[in-house]
């Protein structure tokens, strides 16, 4: 996944290339939108609000051109100094790109965090576009007066209807992105899926296992890092990861009773990396109180997020 000189990329005459930012409230479907438009997983996925904290970069071609779709953390009103850096982000990532895609939860509606967030793209001045995601739970009738309603707040450029989840209409967004994408040369290779390194990805991967098996147990502010990666002659891949939490409660939640909920985790995780990276993988994780991350900036810059000074 690492990049390459300009001379490497594919040369097969006019291309196109833009950037796509996926913006939106907490838990509308972004992540899993992002994944079906690359047609693999990028960005991590859970039924936790603000899984996604920095700006994922996925990358997909349709016809000759490229896309990199910018996965967003969700826009709501931020209260803590991680939330606050979360959310510049999302707005600096709309700002950058081509085409900025607003994305409703079509069940949810246009409800008062969406309609601020439209309200305020009036201040992006790249195409606009909206995707209503979970049609499939809502009637006809209903998606068409959610569209009249979200264009009276923020004229869209084209309006797209679909299932993230199950990939039902993702395709036609992607055919209307590459048709309206500006010209220009590909910024990556043909074959890279992300602009993330593969130490991120990683990490990424062991903190939605821990989302997933801890659920509410475990409180927001957790997250992982990887320490070391070393390639070993047997064709596997030696990784250290470090999880860090706020307090020694936490830190017994994650390692849980005879050390199980740590092994479930480490066992889901290593599967998946390994299917990334195509090659066996033994994966360590260590468990570590870092009381009030949140509020250290060399942690900040390891998600490659400002850090709020204020």
């Amino acid at each position: 996944m690492s990049e390459t000189s300009n001379e490497a990329l594919q040369d097969t005459g006019p291309q196109h290339c833009g950037f796509v930012a996926i913006i939106g409230a907490p838990n509308v479907g972004k992540s899993t939108l992002v994944n079906a438009l690359v047609g693999s997983k990028v960005t991590i996925v859970t039924p936790k609000v603000q899984t996604t904290r920095t700006v994922i970069r996925g990358i997909a071609i349709e016809g000759d051109a490229q896309l990199i779709f910018v996965d967003t953390p969700g826009i709501f009103a931020p209260r803590r100094r991680l939330d606050r850096a979360m959310v510049a982000m999302a707005w600096s990532g709309a700002h950058d790109a081509d085409i900025v895609a607003l994305m409703v939860d079509a069940k949810r509606g246009l409800d008062d965090e969406t309609t601020a967030i439209a309200a305020k793209l009036a201040d992006v001045r790249a195409t606009r576009i909206l995707i209503l995601n979970k049609v499939d739970l809502v009637a006809k009738p209903a998606l068409l007066g959610l569209t009249r309603e979200a264009n009276a707040v923020m004229e869209f450029a084209a309006t797209f209807m679909v299932s993230a989840q199950s990939g039902d209409g993702v395709a036609e967004v992607k055919r209307w992105l590459a048709a309206h994408v500006p010209p220009g040369p590909w910024h990556y290779p043909e074959d890279q899926i992300s602009d993330a390194p593969m130490r991120a990805l990683a990490a990424e991967i062991t903190r939605e296992k821990i989302y997933l098996r801890l659920h509410q147990e475990l409180p927001y502010r957790s997250t992982v890092e990887t320490d070391a990666w070393k390639e070993l002659p047997d064709g596997s891949a030696r990784i250290e990861q470090t999880i860090f939490v706020e307090r020694e409660s936490q830190r017994k939640i994650v390692l849980g009773k005879g050390g199980q909920a740590i092994k479930a985790i480490g066992a889901e995780a290593r599967k998946e990396i390994a299917r990334l990276i195509e090659k066996p993988v033994h994966l360590f994780l260590f468990v570590k109180v870092r009381e009030n991350w949140a509020d250290d900036p060399a942690r900040y810059r390891e998600m490659g997020l400002e850090f709020p000074r204020d």
